[in-house]
């Protein structure tokens, strides 16, 4: 597979460098609304959506400021471009689906200061990435993001059933989990070549 093919950036997204498990960006929504498969689930798609909007608008920003010279001021525009998307989706959240905007809580609106989508936007900016490649990376990147989610609700849902000691409840189970789901996301990291 060709390092610039789309399956390639798309899978090396998903798996190989996932933003939460290999590059622990994105944490503080990562632990925070993974209690539950309904709600990570919900949440993967909410950064999804946010993820492949952010990473439209920072590949036309990006031509923008590179013909004018403007480079400097990316990280601003990015930030207010995923600003922008993450206020969209609260909206529509709030307006179509109270309950899971509650659920939500604080996470949605956190959404904007996620560094994963920042990194997105940066690491296809660094990349050289064209629109085509930048939709397979956030794709990719949100697919990735969502499926960590999901694997760690269920583990959490699942040790809810089960009898651990004292010492090792909420906080502390969360972040072993975390490390051991870490540890084994490593192992796709020899498919990268």
């Amino acid at each position: 597979m060709q390092p610039d093919s789309h399956a390639f950036i798309f899978l090396n997204a998903f798996l190989i460098n996932n933003f939460v498990l290999a590059m622990f960006l994105g944490l503080c929504p990562f632990l925070g609304v993974s209690a539950k498969i309904s709600t990570a689930w919900n949440m993967g798609l909410a950064v999804v959506f946010v993820m492949l909007v952010s990473s439209m608008c920072a590949f036309g920003i990006n031509i923008v400021l590179v013909k004018y010279e403007l480079e400097f001021l990316r990280l601003i525009s990015y930030i207010a471009v995923i600003a922008s998307s993450v206020q969209l989706v609260e909206m529509f959240v709030k307006k179509f689906s109270p309950s899971l905007f509650r659920t939500l809580g604080i996470f949605l609106p956190l959404i904007t200061t996620n560094c994963a989508i920042l990194g997105l936007a940066l690491f296809q900016t660094n990349r050289s990435y064209n629109f085509t490649q930048c939709l397979a990376f956030a794709l990719g990147a949100g697919a990735g993001f969502t499926l960590a989610l999901i694997l760690m609700a269920g583990l959490r849902e699942k040790l809810e059933l089960a009898k651990i000691p004292d010492t090792v409840t909420q906080a502390a189970l969360s972040l072993m989990i975390a490390g051991l789901l870490s540890l084994s996301f490593m192992g796709f990291a020899g498919l990268g070549g």
